[in-house]
């Protein structure tokens, strides 16, 4: 369970690993890795744009000039951080297990460069943090306390999460340009959001059946099922692209990014596209058949489903939601959105 709490912390368990599975990665401190460096941008760095101050849920942070030792504590906050040619010196596992936390659609970003495992979903390293010796540590999608805050900040400036979102809500393309602040590389950030909302509206446009559909993604956890509210990264992914969900949903989830559907509210899952993030495709989909609630709806009778397993790369890339997995999320996952909006037969 993510770092603590009862209720509050299982919902967090959702973000944190996307369904019930239980991510564990061996933390090592290794060699002293070298500093982050810039492989390059649209234009030169400039030191000009120092210093900085970004606000966030817990006051504010000031960055006094261009940091060269990135730590990412934030689960997704290192894609943004590749994207703009920094290699940060430590990053947080979520879920996957690739070297350096590291996903296929950012590795060429990536190239040579390694960063230290310095935390997991469940759990903030604070001494592996501070011997990766940051000059900034970033806690954007994430849901550390005001204690873990205070504890970071001792350690090197620290910018946690917008305050204008609930935790693990902070949108792509917000989170690409916070750090883009942090880095000093505002404009290279700007340029790589114009960039992904101009395929997510391509998408958009080439799909009109989209606009006005209804779409959600959901996960099923021990018997009950939680769907991804408007606020959250999984959910904006569906309405960047046209589609709504019931307003239901939104009511039930309240400040959180989930909702818990009881058997009674099962009948909220019947729309028009609806994505399951599941632990395996073959093995877990035909369940569905075995609930008769869920499978006399019209979602399921008429093939409206679309699988995605958790540690595939389309399912890595749904919960991920950056800057640099949404490019291959709209190429993989969008012609099977178009076929389930159409209605096929299941699997």
């Amino acid at each position: 369970m993510v770092q603590g709490e009862t209720a509050r912390g299982r919902r967090r368990w959702w973000a944190c690993v996307a369904l019930a599975l239980v991510v564990t990665a061996t933390v090592g401190c290794g060699s002293d890795p070298e500093p982050t460096s810039s492989k390059g941008g649209s234009s030169e760095p400039t030191d000009e744009v120092f210093p900085v101050t970004i606000e966030h849920k817990y006051g504010e942070t000031t960055i006094d000039e261009r940091p060269e030792r990135v730590v990412t504590v934030g689960l997704t906050d290192h894609d943004s951080v590749l994207a703009l040619g920094v290699v940060p010196v430590g990053v947080t596992e979520w879920f996957g297990e690739h070297p350096s936390a590291t996903w296929p659609w950012a590795k060429d970003e990536l190239a040579d460069g390694k960063a230290e495992i310095v935390g997991t979903a469940s759990e903030i390293g604070f001494e592996k943090v501070a011997a990766a010796r940051p000059d900034v540590i970033l806690a954007l999608y994430s849901s550390v306390t005001e204690s873990d805050y205070e504890k970071l900040s001792q350690i090197a400036p620290t910018v946690a999460q917008p305050k204008e979102y609930v935790d693990y809500g902070v949108p792509w393309h917000e989170q690409t340009l916070i750090v883009g602040e942090v880095l000093g590389e505002p404009a290279e950030a700007a340029a790589l959001v114009d960039d992904v909302k101009g395929r997510l509206a391509d998408a958009k446009a080439q799909h009109p059946e989209f606009e006005g559909a209804t779409g959600m993604v959901a996960v099923p956890y021990e018997g009950t099922i939680s769907v991804y509210a408007p606020d959250d990264v999984r959910g904006r992914f569906m309405t960047s692209l046209g589609f709504v969900q019931p307003p239901e949903i939104a009511d039930i989830a309240g400040e959180d990014f989930s909702a818990d559907l009881s058997e009674e509210q099962t009948a909220l899952l019947d729309v028009e596209a609806l994505v399951w993030i599941v632990n395996d495709v073959a093995t877990d989909a035909p369940k569905f058949d075995e609930q008769p609630l869920y499978a006399n709806l019209a979602v399921h009778q008429e093939g409206r489903e679309v699988f995605v397993a958790n540690l595939d790369e389309v399912g890595g890339a749904l919960s991920f939601q950056s800057v640099l997995s949404l490019p291959f999320l709209v190429d993989e996952l969008v012609p099977q959105l178009a076929e389930a909006v159409e209605g096929r037969t299941a699997g």
